[in-house]
């Protein structure tokens, strides 16, 4: 989501009114051990937040004297909301708001789970589970570092298309087959898989698809989508040397890299603008949620 701010607190001293800013569900202090590891986007300073209230432990919304709460500190369905500073984003305005809007979240989790969290190196074989704006994201960020080969798996046809716009060289409907995802995956990879799996569905039977689909000794598995707080890994996949890891918003540091998305927004160098299929007002909203079911939908946006 972009927004504007309308005020700011006594206190802040890097934001004003009237400026074009995304809210994100992470922080950066650039200070704490995390911010200065290079190895995560995690700050310990300003984590994220599943509290759904403020850092104080409070709310700042409510509704006919309901408590509301702030999803993700940015509550983003909402006309008006209250968020920490160390939670927004002053970006160039040149942007396109739409584009502003996909880059808050989804599409970047997923190219920065590429680009920035695994920098897949110029050659690799990489396959994507799912092609939804998470996975287009991944498709482009592998394509962006220099991908050889990035497959696309998704049991939507119509994402075969759409996969190839954001760079993807194959395309797999495991529903034509009678074979296993990582079966699919070594046939086109002489039966060696591919170099990174990124799972961005959050299907627990996926992530053992995706680690099975890498090469045996090096291949690494991302998992992405959001799934079951427990879920059963073949631990012999492991054992022999394939890698897992989990991503949250792609490895993206909100101050330090998602300006230089926006400069590849601003620069065209980006589909961001693809992922746009479907438009509805704050009011119809409901029908947002039918949109979605359509195969031919991928990105509904919200006109508050």
């Amino acid at each position: 989501m972009q927004s504007m701010v309308e005020s700011v607190g006594e206190k802040v001293e890097k934001l004003k009114a009237g400026d074009v800013v995304i809210p994100t569900y992470v922080g950066e202090c650039k200070a704490c051990e995390n911010c200065t590891s290079g190895k995560t986007n995690l700050c310990e300073t300003y984590p994220m937040s599943l509290t759904g209230t403020m850092a104080d432990g409070t709310s700042r919304m409510s509704v006919r004297g309901e408590r509301l709460y702030h999803s993700f500190t940015c509550s983003t369905w909402s006309e008006y909301t209250v968020v920490n500073a160390a939670y927004v984003l002053k970006i160039d305005p040149r942007i396109a708001l739409s584009h502003a809007s996909f880059i808050s979240c989804g599409y970047t989790t997923g190219f920065g789970a590429a680009w920035k969290e695994t920098k897949v190196e110029k050659g690799s074989a990489v396959a994507v589970l799912g092609l939804g704006a998470v996975g287009l994201g991944v498709v482009e960020g592998a394509r962006a570092r220099g991908a050889a080969r990035v497959i696309g798996i998704d049991k939507n046809e119509k994402r075969s298309e759409k996969a190839k716009v954001f760079g993807a060289t194959d395309f797999i409907n495991p529903t034509n087959y009678d074979k296993s995802i990582s079966e699919l995956i070594k046939d086109l990879t002489e039966g060696k898989g591919v170099d990174y799996a990124f799972e961005c569905t959050g299907a627990p039977n996926l992530l053992n698809e995706a680690l099975e689909s890498t090469k045996l000794g090096k291949g690494v598995t991302v998992a992405i989508g959001a799934a079951k707080p427990t879920v059963q890994i073949n631990f012999l996949s492991l054992l022999c040397g394939r890698g897992m890891k989990g991503s949250i918003f792609g490895g993206i540091k909100p101050q330090s890299d998602l300006p230089v998305i926006v400069d590849k927004c601003i620069n065209k160098e980006l589909q961001v603008g693809e992922l746009l299929t479907h438009e509805v007002t704050l009011e119809d909203l409901n029908k947002g949620f039918e949109l979605v079911k359509q195969q031919n939908c991928l990105k509904v946006l919200i006109k508050i």
